[in-house]
């Protein structure tokens, strides 16, 4: 058996870099993925891509930055596929600039997304998983949440209490069994890095140089993170913050 057969994840931000290598990953040892995204067109990519591959998936458009919108996903979940085992909190923007820089719409949206959505969705998934004997819950934080960069503000304090949320909700609901852990990346191969490098004029090459381990991640190698920490095989790790980095030092 793999080690996600018959449980049923939602995935937000599942048409990212990211998202999607999680989707795959999930959905590769088993799971019903949900892939939710703002982005329609993208998500059924992906889920096409893992229909492809003989797994099971469905796109959903989700703006998980409103509070009625993620509880409606949660209904239409178990309405559709009656239980939820997995939830991996992934969507996330990075606004960048320093305090003076940043607009007030930038900052407000960086906590919509990055952290109000968890919000959301964990308050709509907990009744459910406390009623089913458990679960496990998948945050998204950053390197940066532990170590900030600068001239990311935003991006740096919201991942900080994306941090603090994944602990505090671990230490409340793990005498549910609901596991709750969070990954914590550094420099991974995105689109998203893409952009913020092609911004700031620097290559791929210059952010792999202060790598110690020679190169930047690769999405999938998060996504292998995310589906231990979902999986049995991490039955005991609750409120941990896992650094994926290559030892890297903050850029």
């Amino acid at each position: 058996m793999k080690r996600f057969d018959e449980k049923v994840a939602i995935v937000t931000g599942g048409a990212g870099g990211i998202g999607s290598a999680i989707s795959r990953r999930l959905a590769d040892e088993g799971a019903f993925v949900v892939v939710t995204d703002m982005d329609l067109d993208a998500a059924s990519s992906v889920v096409a891509e893992i229909s492809a591959s003989g797994g099971n998936a469905r796109a959903v458009r989700t703006d998980i930055s409103n509070g009625l919108a993620c509880a409606d996903l949660v209904s239409d979940v178990l309405r559709v596929n009656r239980h939820i085992d997995i939830l991996a909190n992934n969507a996330g923007i990075n606004r960048r600039g320093n305090l003076l820089d940043l607009s007030e719409g930038d900052w407000h949206a960086s906590f919509d997304v990055n952290l109000h959505s968890m919000f959301y969705l964990c308050r709509a998934v907990l009744p459910h998983m406390i009623e089913n004997g458990g679960g496990a819950i998948v945050n998204t934080a950053s390197q940066w949440g532990l170590h900030p960069a600068p001239n990311h503000i935003a991006y740096n304090v919201t991942k900080a209490a994306v941090a603090s949320f994944t602990q505090n909700l671990a230490r409340d609901y793990a005498p549910h069994k609901i596991r709750v852990n969070a990954v914590c990346p550094g420099e991974i191969h995105t689109p998203m890095l893409e952009a913020g490098v092609k911004r700031s004029g620097r290559t791929i090459a210059d952010l792999e140089r202060l790598v110690p381990f020679g190169r930047i991640g690769k999405p999938e190698e998060v996504a292998a993170l995310v589906a231990f920490l979902a999986s049995n095989e991490a039955q005991f790790m609750c409120g941990s913050l896992v650094e994926i980095t290559g030892a890297q030092a903050v850029a």
